[in-house]
């Protein structure tokens, strides 16, 4: 696979005229190319030709892929050991923020997903050409990669020879490194754009087991769903995983792959999540924007590329209320439900449709209403249900039993396919009574956290944590690698951790548990609501986005979707028992409530493991010291809690 549209020994690309250079990368683009591409190429080629003129060894890319998410880097050199990624911005007389997180971000792509890098020290250099010579040095974190220096070109040689003397190491094979493989673990966000733009689901995972798992699944679905065509039947398949397991991207690759092979079948990934719709539509959108703006063309809301974005991913409520006075079957036949087990029970279902949908008689819960809609085709369907088992989270929510109870009373011909795990232990899954006909395979159950990049076991931390075993996280705890986990009593100084964490594109951010009412005082309103776009997919600079740290998401805005780096900040919803078991409390009107209902301890329980598994690198807990003057901020139970986390493995700042 080709990975830059030009490249050569430093030799061979200061013998090459300019033209030839050009023609090559023209022929080799796989974007338009206007007068305006052209003239920024040769001022590229020309600043480089100048700058490796004395660089015997080295190696230029131009128009460098970095594998598999589809981002584009003007140019790589590869010198003494080192690693150059440069970034062009021709005719610029600033260096943006933004251009300044766009190279930096390229260098940790390469560090993080692309195994020659690993080891290497890696300088990105932004250069905006009309801008006046900028002062520099180098600042190297821990893993080699270099603060992005700024440079307006004319002293790019000696900014590329310094540094070569100064990280010195072995000559780098340069058709190794290029063939290097490649292993991301993008965002949701970005699986999202890179399925949509076509690539495979197996070319966006590094963990190796995370996808074999899901190519293992889909290749499984698709089976399931192409029996029930064949033999006009009605099947559905349950897919269960472990937080951070890829539940949803298997079913946006699910959703992407049929849509594009089988476009009769109009698949559609249904969300009842609503922050992740909005966020997932908008990046998609945005994206395609993007790549319509390199080709040329507009994308806005008349064109077909906005439309088949927002038929793609839809709120599953929408779906749910299109097809309540209606009798026919829907269009679609094969439908994708995301978070299956956040669907609501008869009791929530019917008083919502009482009072906010005037149906004064409905008496189905969501699973039972849903599947009855999809029964309707007269031929053939195939329903797949994403289930994040231990993440309910709202009252009402009923879990994967309410779906089996449905399926076993109501739709006997259906065929029901769920994992060996929940035939296994049903009672682990709330699930008191299986049907008889149903096939278990293990390909329906994802056991590998593929979310965070730095450590696979961050999920079965936490769960140690809310589970109340203390000696059993702090053991965890000493194998968790890379990723971090620390605590502290100040907020500001969780603020700076943040900052000083975060590099180039990464997003960091402010979390608490929805009900953290006493938060207040510490100037954390939970009760202020964000926009998950703008808190998601805003610039740095935009007061709206995560990075700013000031607007708080709670574990209703979050759930199925990440950041790089969190602060997760505590209050005294969860008190530490002389077990050492967690005990929820909730905050009523002027006081604290201890929370009688069982599933209202659990949904308690369950918000808190989202919002500590929502990191790919790193979390900062936030316990307030509390105040001895207020009654509702016991400084004890802040005490207490802190205590707890220390003990489970989490380190002070």
């Amino acid at each position: 696979m080709r990975r830059a549209d030009y490249e050569a020994s430093s030799r061979q690309f200061y013998t090459d005229t300019v033209e030839a250079i050009i023609g090559s990368l023209a022929s080799n683009a796989s974007f338009a190319i206007d007068l305006k591409q052209r003239n920024a190429w040769q001022v590229l080629i020309e600043s480089l030709k100048t700058s490796v003129a004395g660089l015997a060894d080295a190696h230029v890319f131009i128009e460098f892929t970095i594998p598999r998410m589809g981002r584009r880097v003007d140019a790589v050199v590869l010198n003494a050991g080192c690693i150059f990624v440069l970034e062009y911005k021709v005719g610029s007389e600033s260096f943006y923020a933004a251009d300044i997180d766009q190279v930096y971000g390229y260098a940790l792509d390469l560090k993080h997903f692309h195994e020659p890098s690993h080891s290497l020290p890696i300088i990105p250099i932004l250069i905006a050409t009309a801008a006046a010579a900028a002062s520099y040095r180098f600042v190297v974190s821990h893993d080699r990669i270099c603060e992005p220096i700024l440079s307006n070109g004319e002293n790019l040689g000696e900014l590329i020879e310094k540094a070569s003397i100064a990280f010195a190491g072995t000559k780098i094979d340069h058709s190794e490194w290029v063939n290097g493989r490649y292993k991301p673990t993008p965002t949701i966000i970005e699986a999202a754009q890179a399925l949509y733009r076509n690539h495979r689901v197996d070319d966006i995972t590094r963990n190796e087991a995370g996808a074999k798992n899901l190519s293992a699944t889909a290749a499984y679905v698709f089976q399931v769903i192409n029996d029930a065509k064949q033999k006009r039947e009605k099947a559905i398949c349950f897919i269960t995983g472990v937080p951070g397991s890829g539940k949803t991207l298997a079913g946006l690759n699910i959703a992407t792959i049929r849509t594009r092979t089988s476009e009769d079948d109009h698949a559609v990934f249904l969300s009842g999540n609503g922050p992740l719709v909005k966020v997932l539509r908008a990046a998609l959108v945005k994206d395609q924007k993007s790549q319509a703006f390199a080709n040329g063309s507009v994308l806005d809301r008349t064109t077909a590329g906005y439309r088949s974005v927002t038929q793609f991913i839809q709120n599953i409520h929408h779906f749910r209320d299109a097809n309540l006075d209606a009798s026919e079957p829907p269009i679609e036949k094969v439908v994708i439900f995301d978070e299956a087990q956040r669907a609501w029970n008869r009791k929530k279902t019917s008083q919502f449709m009482r009072q906010d949908r005037a149906v004064p008689n409905f008496d189905k819960s969501e699973p039972e209403f849903l599947l009855s809609v999809m029964d309707r085709h007269k031929d053939w369907c195939a329903v797949i249900c994403l289930v994040g088992h231990g993440q309910e989270i709202n009252t009402g929510e009923a879990g994967i039993a309410e779906w089996i109870t449905a399926l076993r009373d109501h739709f006997p011909a259906w065929h029901i396919h769920v994992s060996d795990r929940l035939v296994a232990n049903p009672a682990t899954f709330g699930v008191e009574q299986l049907p008889a006909r149903l096939v278990a395979r293990s390909e329906l159950h994802l056991s590998t956290s593929i979310r965070s990049f730095r450590s696979e076991t961050v999920s079965s931390f936490v769960s140690a944590i809310i589970d109340g075993n203390p000696d059993g996280a702090r053991t965890i705890s000493e194998g968790m690698g890379q990723f971090e986990f620390r605590i502290t009593r100040d907020l500001k100084a969780a603020r700076e951790w943040l900052r000083s964490h975060r590099r180039g594109t990464e997003r960091s951010g402010l979390l608490a548990f929805s009900n953290g009412m006493r938060l207040k005082p510490e100037g954390i309103f939970v009760k202020s609501s964000i926009e998950p776009e703008n808190w998601f997919l805003a610039d740095r600079g935009d007061v709206r986005s995560s990075d700013c740290l000031e607007d708080i998401a709670t574990e209703f805005d979050v759930q199925g979707l990440e950041l790089d780096w969190a602060c997760v900040c505590m209050d005294a919803n969860l008190r530490v028992s002389p077990n050492k078991m967690l005990i929820p409390y909730s905050f009523r009107g002027t006081r604290w409530q201890f929370i009688n209902a069982p599933d209202r301890k659990q949904y308690a329980l369950n918000a808190h493991r989202v919002l500590l598994t929502r990191a790919r690198q790193g979390v900062i807990i936030y316990i307030p010291n509390g105040d001895v003057r207020d009654a509702t901020r016991n400084p004890h139970w802040y005490n207490m809690m802190y205590n707890y986390l220390t003990a489970c493995g989490v380190v002070p700042l």
